[in-house]
């Protein structure tokens, strides 16, 4: 066989059977491999931010890597924002970059570049295969790059000649090391502060955000009367009826610190210590008091739900009851569409187990109130601030859950970054139902302007943070991809369309006129 089937087969037996793939010249042999290869799903992306914004998705709810195929340097610098967010999400992906021949590079060909200088801020493992031989087991360690605690992305570049020349098989799948507990004097000094009767945050990310995860932190935070957060972005969270509740760092600024400020204790189960955003004039980078006690009891690279177990028991909570929210329906909402009507009618009509994709921005801040005690469901969101990757994520964990309904919440400016995600939708007839919150505007950037010290903006602003001249039409963007859908204008009509999204088991589309 040769090297680009012996990667085929090693990717096989090491568990990624997905791959999202933007394919050139340098790859045809990687692409006839996947061809004898049924067990592995190949997926088009009309473009390499839709392919990695895929992976990312994908991998968040599965929970293992899927592989992209991205063809040289430029084609891998095309999706490195959505793998920036993969990457800051903690995000397992397997990225294969092919590359130009080893003995091509000399002759410094139009796409010849530095590939691996390319890859490397974008990913946790970077890897060149330099022989055929070499390829299967540099992939085995790409696969377990990507799987260990907490997840990561890994880069195996592949020039042309390592896939064309002979090989010898696959390479057995490497053992993935157990992500170990924190020193037992964190948990202990964590404990005596929950014990301490100082006003206490335990802040949780990350693996703890999963049902197990919340059921043991509500469990210390009853039996101590701590407060439960969890970070302003977050890489997925179960939450809903059933579930243990708990709130975000917010977004603006003021209003997180005015939130931590009561906390003489942040305790940090996979959590960074939270900062703000942006830099803004006279405002604090840091979200956190001075004097507060800031306590990492275990970084994301440890066993987070060993260590609320340990935590559990040392505070004497394992018998304790988490306080679970009960399901509460939301009345259909009538009249203006607004974001908190929009709000409304999702949580009126969200499905039993489905996936929530936020990348609403400004339009769906009022999402994560209003959706509390809807029925059990997933919530996954931009972490890295690139925008762009609502729909890719979407259409990933779409994937990765097939049989589960997908909302994705979608702010039209950086909705048009991956438009082209409605294709390969459509194509896999993934059952994604996309709001559009059609603003006309970069509105969260005329927000940020404010909170920078930006006083009376003038023709420039308007020029370059409206999206109304001329107005973009996304329903007929939508069935030139052969996506149906249709614009709504009404609380009821909202509504009404989420229902018929929703039955479709199909990808649909919906134009909110905000």
């Amino acid at each position: 066989m040769n090297g680009a089937e012996s990667l085929v087969r090693t990717l096989l037996a090491g568990g990624v059977d997905t791959c999202f793939a933007n394919p050139g010249t340098s790859e045809m042999h990687f692409v006839a491999a996947l061809d004898r290869f049924p067990a592995m799903r190949s997926v088009l992306g009309l473009h390499e931010t839709v392919v990695t914004g895929a992976a990312d998705g994908y991998g968040r709810m599965k929970e293992s890597p899927a592989a992209t195929l991205l063809h040289c340097g430029p084609g891998l610098a095309n999706g490195l924002a959505n793998l920036h967010n993969a990457r800051k999400a903690r995000t397992p992906v397997v990225n294969i970059v092919g590359d130009h021949a080893t003995y091509h590079v000399a002759f410094n060909a139009p796409l010849t570049a530095d590939t691996p200088a390319i890859a490397a801020p974008m990913s946790h493992w970077v890897h060149t295969s330099t022989t055929a031989a070499a390829v299967a087991g540099d992939a085995a360690e790409a696969i377990r790059q990507a799987r260990t605690t907490p997840g990561n992305v890994a880069t195996l570049i592949l020039p042309a000649d390592t896939a064309w020349g002979l090989a010898e098989g696959a390479a057995e799948p490497r053992v993935i090391p157990a992500a170990p507990m924190p020193a037992a004097e964190r948990i202990e000094q964590a404990a005596a502060l929950l014990r301490s009767g100082k006003r206490v945050c335990l802040l949780i990310a990350d693996r703890a955000l999963m049902a197990d995860g919340l059921d043991l932190a509500g469990r210390i935070t009853a039996r101590t009367g701590a407060d439960l957060m969890a970070p302003t972005s977050v890489r997925r969270i179960q939450r809903g009826a059933g579930r243990v509740g708990l709130e975000r760092v917010p977004y603006p600024v003021d209003m997180a610190t005015a939130r931590m400020a009561r906390y003489d204790v942040v305790l940090r189960v996979g959590a960074a210590s939270p900062v703000a955003f942006f830099a803004y004039p006279n405002k604090p980078s840091g979200l956190l008091r001075p004097d507060v006690i800031d306590v990492e009891v275990a970084g994301v690279e440890h066993d987070l739900i060993g260590t609320l177990v340990a935590l559990a028991s040392a505070v004497g909570a394992d018998q304790t009851a988490a306080p679970v929210l009960a399901h509460a329906p939301t009345p259909p909402p009538t009249g203006a569409l607004t974001p908190d009507t929009a709000a409304q009618a999702v949580a009126a009509t969200l499905p039993d187990h489905a996936i929530v994709v936020d990348e609403g921005l400004t339009s769906s801040r009022a999402m994560a109130l209003t959706t509390a005690q809807a029925p059990a469901h997933d919530w996954i969101q931009i972490t890295g601030g690139a925008i762009g990757c609502g729909l890719p994520m979407a259409l990933g964990a779409s994937i990765a859950a097939p049989d589960r309904p997908v909302l994705c919440l979608q702010a039209d400016g950086s909705g048009l970054y991956c438009l082209q995600t409605l294709w390969t939708m459509a194509r896999e007839g993934t059952p994604v139902v996309v709001i559009i919150f059609n603003n006309r505007a970069y509105k969260i950037l005329q927000g940020e302007m404010t909170n920078v010290g930006v006083e009376n903006p003038g023709r420039v602003f308007a020029d370059l943070f409206q999206l109304d001249r001329p107005e973009i039409q996304w329903t007929d963007l939508a069935r030139g991809f052969g996506v149906p859908g249709e614009r709504v204008a009404t609380a009821e009509a909202l509504t009404a369309a989420l229902i018929r999204g929703y039955a479709s088991r199909a990808p649909y589309l919906i134009e909110a006129m905000l």
